[in-house]
């Protein structure tokens, strides 16, 4: 049963490789996994090739259409020349939200020092928060961990819900 405060979650994964099926995509059983526990909602997950049209396009229309809370990208973040995800990204944010992607990549650089390759950004359209998590599954749970304490308190104050989630936890 859906509670209205419950996170709707809306998962893309950028890869040429899986949207192609040449490899199994494994992340969004992860992130849906994850989501559950956490009691948010997964509303939809899709696999698209690494073109910025076909990622905006998704993005979008997670953001716009089904107008869900919560937009996690895994995948095309690095540095080849085909990862676009951020570029895609930022041309539909209205406003960036650095300090997810810098505490992801501090924090994965303890353990993964290849970690600082990640160009991934976040930011918010609307009533959206868009955050762009490396593509490999692991990583992209890794970096929901080191996150996720801080996405309720954001989404509620961005959508004018207040913030009683904020607690300043160590």
């Amino acid at each position: 049963m859906e509670k209205e405060n419950q996170i709707k979650v809306g998962i893309i994964i950028a890869s040429d490789t899986r949207s192609s099926q040449i490899n199994k995509d494994e992340t969004i059983p992860l992130l849906t996994d994850f989501i559950e526990k956490e009691g948010w909602i997964l509303v939809h997950a899709s696999i698209v090739p690494d073109e910025i049209d076909l990622i905006k396009e998704k993005l979008l229309y997670y953001a716009d259409v089904l107008k869900v809370d919560l937009i996690l990208t895994s995948g095309g973040t690095g540095p080849a020349k085909r990862d676009v995800t951020p570029e895609a990204t930022r041309e539909v944010i209205e406003k960036e939200m650095p300090g997810f992607s810098e505490a992801i990549r501090m924090e994965n650089f303890k353990n993964v020092k290849t970690s600082i390759l990640s160009r991934g950004v976040t930011g918010i359209r609307r009533d959206t928060l868009i955050i762009n998590l490396p593509g490999n599954p692991q990583g992209a749970i890794d970096s929901l961990v080191v996150i996720k304490e801080a996405i309720p308190h954001c989404l509620e104050i961005m959508q004018g819900k207040g913030g009683t989630h904020g607690k300043h936890t160590k």
